[in-house]
């Protein structure tokens, strides 16, 4: 196990082409800084000082903002580059791969831990090029080592460390050699207009540098010097012998270093840079002293998590032993590069370092709750530094942020019995007379009650966790379903809290009202919720200022949202009838094989009653994304309903979509959003928004933990309660829990419940307690055999354009409660142009929308429902592809075939309107067709009335 474990913590994942995924990219930090470089070798940098900044920029004045989500990528984006050039050829290629972009023999990509580094082939040369991070700096070390590896090439070749600085400022940029140091420097003055900034920038670094440890042949610090006509790809300043010693004078500048070496086969030259954000120039010394030395002290990211385990998937377990972890530590250890972190986000982020550190976790709280109002109210973002200001996002007010507290409060004394942490008292940001931790809690659901409309619903404000929700509650009227039933689910984990970690003597002293006066408030949030926020098949998003409902079946856009569907579950407050409904109504309309949209059909125009979330574009971001953050809180209500198996396939779709072509990422962290809109422009759905800052990390995390393996803290004992996948039979986990050591096996057994063994002694409870710091404890639990559900089954509605596979479909489905999926749906926006004009498909461009077809119909039988689609189906290998891929998920696999005279189905062509497929591709649809044999099919008169229709088929599937 430990062998086996330590291997898992040092997984690389690698990407062989850097056209495959041209965007992929890999990031590293420090307590000070963040980088993340693409494959390429674009680079996006900040470092902290308090407020993040940037000391390579690209080449127009940019924002503070770190990343945008699907980052662009141009050739002038901030890089780190570096030229090759054979001497005696002049050929000339870069790498990484940009800007020259040259195909090369060979190349690889390579994600690390603690490193990014590449490993290249090319005219006769091995080149291994790597990045790292200082410990405590802002410093980014960069090394280089080459060698020929024939003797058929050239012996002098020309190396050039190529970094833009890009436009530093429209006040002050310059840049020139500094030959005290050998180090390029770029100074600027940061912009800024108020007098009162002008202290706080004073002191701050606003100098950029760039040495090697060995002196440069030749130098260049003007970028237009450097390129010339030639432009990044064919530089003019490479074209001569050395490079100009040219200074940029108020011009854009650079920063390239030219070294020339005698390379000699198999014998490697090594060079190493240092690039980073300084004050004064004096500071280049001290920091070429210390970090271009053999025994550089990099920023140690190999060793994540007090959680490892080993299962019959290995993909799975790199993720979750390495590179989820790791995502995890730097939420909690930089903040999202913030000093004033949403406060939703620092608190979530948190749950996620209770499994890690907990103890500063503790101190998160801390600081969380000092920042509370005596009113109760938390603040909308933490100031984590004495210089900084609530900005951007924290200056608008939203209405979640007290729902948080009492959830990363039940983790942390779950992990650590830690019941002496409610007593502790803690002030108030208005108020010096401290009060303890919870009677801060109380306080926070208190002000959350308080904030309700006469219908006894939570006002929105202006949005709740969902940021964009702005002119909901703009009026002050607007209230919020999914705020509600959070609020529901809050005071419920504080009960827990309270039953497991405080006396009845605690109680008396710490708490502001009785039990009761809870117990009286979820039944009356429960009638509210009931009441006003049900419709038909699912729970609404909330009632607008003027007392609209949205998020509703009548909607022709924004019918349906996860969250409120979620919430609703975790709160209890969806009986058994609704929860089936909603299991239902989720899957029909939110569920794609990357995961569950937040919402659809997404906006595609201003929704003013709703706001600037229906301004962006249609699947990215709230607007109908997968967006992750949400679907972990699906995931985890799934697991708190008994869910087990669907949620455990919700947590593969996740780790999956990471993974796909489709996401343009690597697998080694969970973006905040996946595009959606999967029925509107399927062929852009699973597309990564590449930014790795999201609270899924931490929930999926505890959920891995608490609700795959079922290692959760309970008071003072550790209950074991594994829900693995019914296919695992042997699974082990190595945790550090509580200073103590945990040796898990899990393994499936002819036993009818489930028993644990400490020790090789069976004990009466799936329970470890007595826990005992440094201890090591071998348990086994034994988990009966997974008992096979009965398969959904699969019904398949065939026949041209114009039968009535739709009308049919829709009401089989509705009467055999089934999904209903219209294969149409997941046609391309460029297929259906085509069609719409005429312009018929031909088998090549019907294969992206055949592997839709199977992987979406999949998807919905592994997740145990039954499905009608809706499907041409006109050739026999089409209809054959559906029932051989989808059959193996499925009971049955039947297919209802409509006849029609062409004569019928072009009278109803011409009276059909709204729809994509043009009437003169009616001869084409029959031209195609292979109908099926009477033996393979259900075979209908297309004349017939649908409720005919409809009876017969049904006669027909359920004969049987």
């Amino acid at each position: 196990m430990k062998e086996q474990f330590e291997v898992a913590m040092s997984v690389t994942f690698s990407l062989n082409s850097p056209t495959q995924k041209p965007n992929a990219s890999a990031f590293l930090w420090n307590a000070h800084m963040i980088l993340n470089i693409n494959c390429a070798g674009y680079a996006n940098a900040q470092f902290m000082q308090p407020e993040p900044s940037k000391y390579s920029f690209s080449p127009s004045l940019e924002a503070k903002t770190f990343m945008q989500p699907e980052h662009p990528y141009f050739a002038h984006h901030p890089g780190r580059f570096f030229y090759l050039k054979n001497e005696k050829t002049g050929e000339i290629f870069s790498i990484p791969f940009a800007p020259c972009k040259k195909k090369l023999h060979r190349f690889e990509f390579i994600a690390h831990a603690n490193k990014i580094s590449w490993q290249i082939e090319h005219a006769g040369l091995v080149v291994s090029l790597s990045v790292c991070l200082a410990e405590q700096k802002p410093l980014e070390k960069w090394q280089l080592s080459i060698h020929r590896n024939t003797s058929d090439v050239s012996e002098q070749w020309s190396i050039y460390a190529y970094f833009p600085l890009g436009y530093m400022s429209w006040m002050n940029q310059s840049a020139d050699f500094d030959w005290q140091h050998d180090a390029i420097v770029g100074t600027y003055v940061t912009p800024y207009q108020k007098i009162e900034e002008y202290p706080s920038l004073k002191n701050t670094a606003q100098k950029t540098f760039l040495c090697a440890d060995k002196r440069p042949d030749a130098w260049c610090a003007n970028q237009q010097a450097f390129e010339g006509i030639g432009g990044l790809s064919k530089p003019d300043a490479l074209m001569a012998v050395k490079l100009p010693t040219t200074a940029a004078i108020y011009e854009l500048p650079c920063a390239a270093l030219q070294h020339r070496v005698a390379l000699k086969l198999d014998e490697p030259q090594t060079l190493c840079y240092l690039f980073g954000p300084i004050h004064a120039n004096q500071d280049i010394q001290s920091l070429k002293e210390k970090y271009l030395t053999s025994d550089f002290h990099t920023v140690t990211q190999q060793s994540f998590g007090n959680f490892k385990v080993s299962t019959p998937d290995k993909e799975f377990d790199d993720f979750i032993n390495q590179w989820l972890p790791r995502q995890v530590v730097y939420h909690g250890e930089v903040n999202r590069l913030s000093t004033d972190p949403q406060t939703r986000n620092y608190l979530q982020d948190n749950i996620g370092n209770c499994f890690i550190n907990p103890q500063k976790t503790k101190q998160s709280l801390r600081t969380a709750l000092a920042q509370q109002y005596a009113s109760g109210q938390m603040p909308d973002g933490i100031l984590l530094h004495p210089d900084a200001e609530l900005k951007y996002i924290n200056q608008i007010p939203h209405s979640d942020h007290c729902v948080w507290l009492p959830i990363l409060l039940e983790s942390y004394c779950k992990q650590t019995n830690d019941a002496g942490f409610l007593q502790e008292l803690i002030a108030f940001k208005d108020n010096e007379n401290k009060s303890s931790v919870a009677q801060h809690i109380e306080k926070a659901l208190l002000f959350l009650l308080t904030k309700r409309d006469t219908r006894g619903l939570c006002f929105i404000e202006q949005g709740d966790w969902c940021d964009p929700m702005n002119m909901v509650g703009a009026k002050g009227r607007g209230v919020s379903t999914w705020l509600t039933t959070a609020t529901m689910y809050a005071i419920k984990v504080w009960l827990n809290i309270k039953r497991h970690y405080l006396t009845q003597l605690d109680c008396t002293a710490h708490c502001l009202v009785s039990d009761d006066y809870w117990q009286r408030q979820l039944a009356d949030l429960q009638h509210s919720i009931n009441t006003y926020c049900w419709d038909a098949n699912w729970y609404s998003r909330g009632i607008t200022d003027d007392g609209e409902s949205f998020g509703i079946v009548s909607d022709n856009e924004g019918k349906i949202y996860l969250n409120p569907q979620s919430w609703a579950m975790l709160a209890g407050c969806a009986d058994y009838t609704k929860t089936q409904k909603i299991l239902h109504s989720v899957a029909q309309y939110l569920q794609t094989p990357f995961g569950n949209m937040m919402l659809a059909p997404s906006y595609t125009q201003m929704d003013e009653r709703i706001g600037r979330l229906t301004q962006k574009h249609v699947g990215c971001a709230e607007n109908g994304s997968v967006y992750n953050h949400a679907f972990i809180f699906w995931i985890f209500a799934l697991y708190e309903s008994g869910f087990d198996q669907r949620a455990f396939m919700g947590i593969k779709e996740m780790l999956g979509a990471c993974g796909s072509n489709q996401s343009g990422q690597l697998p080694i962290y969970v973006p905040n959003y996946f595009r959606g809109a999967y029925y509107q422009t399927p062929e852009m759905s699973g597309k990564s928004s590449h930014l790795f800052n999201t609270g899924t990390a931490a929930w999926l995390y505890r959920i891995v933990i608490e609700k795959v393996f079922g290692l959760q803290g309970h008071a003072d004992q550790l209950l074991i309660s594994p829900n693995i996948p019914h296919e695992w039979t042997d699974v082990h986990v190595v945790y550090k829990f509580r200073e103590a050591t945990i040796n898990l096996t899990i393994a499936r057994a002819d036993v009818v419940e489930p028993s644990l063994s400490v020790n090789n002694i069976k004990t009466d409870s799936m329970a470890l307690g007595n826990i005992q710091a440094g201890k090591h404890y071998d348990l086994v639990a034994q988990l009966p055999f997974a008992v096979a559900l009965k398969k959904p089954t699969l019904t398949l509605v065939c026949g041209v354009s114009g039968s009535g596979k739709t009308t049919l479909g829709e009401t089989l489905a509705e009467k055999t409660k089934a999904i209903f999926l219209d294969a149409d749906d997941l046609h391309s926006s460029q297929a259906k142009s085509n069609m719409s004009r005429g312009i018929a498909l031909t088998d090549e461009e019907r294969q992206p929308w055949l592997d839709r077809l199977v992987a979406n119909t999949s998807q919905k039988l592994k997740h145990n429902h039954s499905v009608v689609l809706s499907f041409s189906g006109l050739k026999s290998m089409h209809r054959a592809r559906l029932k051989t891929e989808c059959g193996e998920h499925a009971d049955s696999v039947k297919i209802v075939f409509l006849q029609a005279e062409q004569a019928l189905i072009k009278q109803r062509l011409s009276q059909r309107r709204n729809h994509f497929f043009a009437e003169n591709l009616l001869h084409s649809q029959f031209s195609a067709l292979q109908p099926p044999a009477e033996h393979e099919a259900i075979c209908l008169d297309a004349s017939l009335s649908i409720d005919s229709l409809c009876e017969l088929a049904f006669e027909a599937l359920t004969s049987n």
